[in-house]
């Protein structure tokens, strides 16, 4: 069996004296592992490095095998990436995002998305926005989408300014107000995806909407702790951003 396909490279593992196992995202096989030999030599450390896109060939004798990758770098982002810590947690947190997802199971979107959001993981502000609705699409791809499209109460569609922790779906301002204590704060950029946060406060109440639903849904009920990568990437991005005073 052999397909070719566009993949994003996510995590490596040592595999005998010379050889890897690549974990790539890729757009029409989705999260997938396979056995790149000579992984570990000079010539192909550069190519292999997480954030990296490129073009794999997989070859199998049955569909449930390992498998052997050849890998092309067609995206040199990893030397980049890996010069700032917002480019290293970011990259660390959507490994650990994307790990979520059943192995092989496609999810085109995602890969989209990721590959958008590494063009700009490095930059304040632009990366927490991205990596946001990185989540929001995540939670929708998992089944636990929220609905931020129209108040839950009354239907509106205008000035939406909380999500119930219940429903995840969102609640107007006049709908909301005798129970704002219990509800969770939606900033305006997550109803637009043309818009960019207006404050540092505005980026803060996002991560804790999408972690909310995350640990809630996902991570709660495997057992798991939200990863350590997460909360360090928000910690450098609003740090960036001067919502987070540096430590010392």
């Amino acid at each position: 069996m052999q397909w070719h396909d566009d993949g994003i490279i996510l995590g490596l593992k040592r595999h005998g004296e010379s050889s890897v196992i690549a974990e790539v995202m890729t757009r029409a096989h989705g999260r997938h592992l396979g056995l790149v030999r000579g992984g570990r030599s000079r010539r192909m450390q550069a190519a292999l490095q997480p954030g990296n896109g490129v073009g794999v060939t997989w070859r199998a004798r049955l569909d449930e095998h390992l498998g052997l990758f050849q890998l092309e770098a067609s995206e040199f982002r990893a030397a980049r990436l890996m010069e700032s810590p917002l480019g290293v947690h970011g990259v660390q947190a959507l490994a650990t995002l994307l790990r979520l997802l059943p192995e092989r199971d496609p999810h085109p979107d995602l890969h989209d998305r990721l590959a958008v959001l590494l063009e700009d993981i490095d930059v304040p502000g632009t990366a927490g926005a991205l990596y946001v609705r990185f989540e929001l699409a995540l939670l929708d791809e998992l089944g636990f989408g929220l609905d931020l499209s129209a108040c839950a109460a009354s239907g509106t569609q205008t000035d939406l300014i909380y999500v119930s922790p219940k429903t995840g779906r969102a609640v107007s301002r006049s709908a909301g107000a005798p129970y704002a204590a219990r509800l969770l704060e939606l900033p305006a950029f997550l109803t637009d995806e043309t818009r960019e946060p207006d404050s540092e406060a505005a980026l803060a109440a996002s991560f804790r909407l999408t972690g909310y639903f995350l640990n809630r849904h996902v991570f709660e009920p495997r057992g798991n702790a939200m990863p350590i990568a997460r909360e360090s990437f928000i910690r450098a991005n609003l740090k960036r951003l001067g919502n987070v005073p540096s430590e010392g």
